[in-house]
């Protein structure tokens, strides 16, 4: 499995035999960018905000994957669980979908703008994975103690933070992000830092821990 991230909360999962998964894609936010066409076999949004939903940027002919239901392709298995963007129910910013995706004989979460921490019930839909990517910047969705906290209900062997501030976003980005430090020091795991990632069942445990993606 082949990871990518374009920044925010959006990354390309490619699978060994090609199956190319983008989610959450947005075309301009900030200072960040994204490429005017990226060629998708999938294609998950994990609620209907202008830098997750942009799904022009998309090209192929892929299944959009936006409801809390179940898609297949190419061997890839995916599942949406419902969550809410904020932690009164989605009262103040909407529903929101965790997706749960099965490839390369690894289960990896994908948590979106969850802005909560996971109910029994929702645990139990989830179930164990071995990469969770948790947004961490505060304010509109979890902080880094809160990312945190979560990661230690799902029990990953890798943790992924996003949705927190670069210095691509700018002074904007400053004011409505944390950075992934405060994440990083909150799970208390060994961490590094990577432009991409190669990983299978094998190797999953050289990542052990915290893996903070740079975005280009």
């Amino acid at each position: 499995m082949h990871i990518r991230w374009y920044g925010q909360s959006a990354f390309l999962l490619t699978t060994l035999n090609g199956t190319r998964l983008l989610i959450d894609p947005y075309n301009r936010f900030l200072g960040y960018r994204m490429p005017s066409a990226i060629e998708a076999d999938l294609v998950l949004v994990t609620h209907d905000h202008k830098d997750h939903n942009q799904i022009q940027v998309a090209t192929g002919d892929y299944i959009l994957c936006n409801q809390p239901l179940e898609y297949a392709k190419n061997g890839v298995k995916i599942r949406g669980v419902r969550t809410y963007h904020d932690n009164q129910g989605g009262a103040k910013r909407g529903p929101n979908l965790v997706f749960v995706i099965e490839a390369d004989g690894l289960c990896i979460a994908h948590c979106g703008d969850l802005g909560h921490q996971l109910t029994p019930e929702q645990l139990a839909e989830i179930g164990q994975v071995d990469i969770a990517i948790l947004p961490a910047g505060g304010k509109m969705v979890l902080g880094g103690q809160g990312a945190a906290d979560v990661m230690r209900q799902l029990k990953p062997k890798v943790a992924i933070p996003m949705h927190y501030r670069t210095k691509a976003l700018g002074i904007l980005g400053k004011l409505l992000f944390e950075k992934a430090d405060n994440f990083v020091a909150a799970a208390g795991l060994p961490s590094r830092t990577a432009k991409e990632l190669n990983v299978t069942p094998d190797t999953l445990g050289d990542y052990a821990g915290v893996v903070v993606m740079q975005y280009e």
